[in-house]
Parts: structure tokens; C-alpha cells; sequence
């Protein structure tokens, strides 16, 4: 049986799962940014995020069926898409308005703000192969998200383009305990990079850290990329270079599709705000410190 029609904004609310470990997310400032955006836009409407956090995609699975049936959210905003993911099925399936965060390239069709993966990492790659960098690790967020999939092969395109060595890819789990660990790892190595990238702030602050503790300079020995600009890229010593995204502006666009799916007119296509590098102390030429 199909699910019965429901009128547009009933609930005066929109979803937003997350299924990450809760203790992430009080030093992760991405998302705290990106809900704020959302929160703005909705706020000229009177509506609410419906935020709840859980431990896996089997229980995000779970928290639409029971808003669906109890009809308590008007759409839901999806997040970190994974290769093979059910969930823009399971949403279609029960009826429940979506809008996914990021590019969905699967079926059923779904309207999503679609992200350019690749062309910041070559951005980024450009920037450490004019300093002169040829030996490139990239400490990963979870290979099962679809976004981590495109920056590697984003980077390994980039390298073999380039003509220099297939960069290091290591998966992190955008904790600091596993910016740390896999930093020093890859600083023991024999033939350890001169640069780092890294697919959040938090990693690479704890990998700013970890290289401080094996007496690796940064930027002399080793230079160090973070992604997701924030106060503690800005603050470290050195200041990290970022790749920086507009992350509140980041969740008024998400929120104004979300809006747009809730009353159940056409969502317009929208694309994420661009990252764009911002250099720092915490990159430099290799053997040479930073001006």
C-alpha cells in the first residue's frame, strides 16, 4: 500500500540523523556549524531541526520509520552518504520527503546538494607539489563514505598526473586518537611523506600534535593539510593550512532544498560551497620553515 499523502509542513519540523559516536561530535565543529546553518533558514519559517544521533545506519533506518509513521518531521537532510547506501530507497519506500548532502550519482533519484569532491583536493595537491612536495599521505575520514572514495581517487589521480610517487592513504576515523596514531605511524615510516592531508580539523590538529612528540618540525620535516577550516587550525602552532568550506552557509543551502522538499514543490539544484585552500604556517617547502 502506498503511504498517504502528507501535507506539506504538518510537522513544523525537518530530521537530521547521525549516526557517528556522540562523543565526536562535541569536538568536531563541522557539524555543530552545519546544523547552525540550518537552523537560521529555518527559523524565518518557524520550524525546528529534529536532531537525533545514533550509532549506526540500521538504527538511522529505524529513526525514519518511527518519524515517519508518527508523521513528526516534514522532510529529512541526509548525511555522509555511503557506497550502496539504502537509505534514499527505505526514505522513498515510506514516503518521507528527503533532500541528500552531497553528489548521489544511485537510484531512486533524489534531490540532493551535490558537492565537488575532487577538484579541492587537486587544489591542494597543486599547492604541495609547487612547494615541492613528491612524497604525499592522505589520513582518510571512513572508506564506506562515498565522499572519501572520490578525494582518494582525486589524489591518486592527481599524483599520477603529476608524475611522482602514488600518495600513502591511511583510514582514520575523524577522531583525534586516530589523527595522532596514524600520524606517528606514517612519521616512522622509512620513507615518510613531507605532507599530510587530512579529511577533517580534528585529525590534523591531533597529527600537528603526534609530530611535535616524535620531533618532526612541522612545517621543516613534514607540512600538514587539514580539511574543514576552524578556531583550532587557526590557533595551532603553526596555524594549520586548510582547506576551508563555508559550513553555516553550507546548512542554509541543504536547508533551503530541505524546505523546498517539505512543501513538496520541485527542489532546485544546488551545490555546496567550494573549498578553497587557505595557506598557513603549517606548510612550506621541504627542509625549509615557513614565512
Amino acid at each position: 500500500m502506498s503511504p498517504s499523502p502528507r501535507p506539506a509542513a504538518a510537522a513544523g519540523a525537518i530530521g537530521l540523523v547521525l549516526a557517528r559516536p556522540a562523543h565526536l561530535l562535541s569536538v568536531e565543529p563541522f557539524f555543530m556549524e552545519f546544523i547552525g546553518g540550518i537552523e537560521e533558514r529555518l527559523a524565518r519559517r518557524d520550524m525546528s531541526v529534529l536532531l537525533h544521533i545514533v550509532a549506526d545506519q540500521r538504527a538511522e533506518l529505524e529513526t525514519y520509520r518511527r518519524w515517519a509513521a508518527r508523521g513528526l518531521v516534514d522532510a529529512v537532510a541526509v548525511v555522509n552518504l555511503t557506497v550502496g547506501d539504502e537509505r534514499p530507497g527505505a526514505l522513498a519506500e515510506l514516503g518521507l520527503p528527503a533532500v541528500l548532502v552531497g553528489t548521489w550519482e544511485g537510484a531512486p533519484l533524489t534531490p540532493s546538494v551535490r558537492t565537488d569532491d575532487a577538484a579541492p583536493v587537486h587544489e591542494a595537491l597543486r599547492h604541495l607539489l609547487d612547494l615541492g612536495h613528491r612524497r604525499v599521505a592522505r589520513v582518510s575520514g571512513p572508506t564506506a563514505l562515498l565522499h572519501t572514495h572520490r578525494r582518494t581517487a582525486a589524489l591518486e589521480e592527481g599524483c599520477r598526473q603529476a608524475g611522482v610517487e602514488p600518495p600513502l592513504v591511511v583510514e582514520g576515523d575523524y577522531s583525534a586518537e586516530s589523527g595522532a596514531e596514524l600520524t606517528a605511524a606514517l612519521l616512522r615510516r622509512s620513507n615518510a611523506p613531507t605532507a599530510v592531508l587530512y579529511d577533517n580539523d580534528v585529525m590534523a590538529v591531533a597529527g600537528l600534535q603526534a609530530a611535535a612528540e616524535a620531533g618532526v618540525p612541522v612545517p621543516e620535516r613534514v607540512s600538514l593539510v587539514a580539511w574543514d577550516d576552524s578556531t583550532q587550525c587557526r590557533l595551532s602552532s603553526p596555524p594549520l593550512t586548510t582547506m576551508s568550506v563555508d559550513v553555516h552557509q553550507y546548512g542554509i543551502t541543504v536547508a533551503e532544498s530541505v524546505l523546498e522538499a517539505a512543501d513538496g514543490v520541485p527542489v532546485a539544484e544546488r551545490r555546496s560551497p567550494a573549498a578553497r585552500i587557505t595557506p598557513r604556517g603549517s606548510t612550506a617547502r621541504p627542509g625549509v620553515h615557513a614565512a
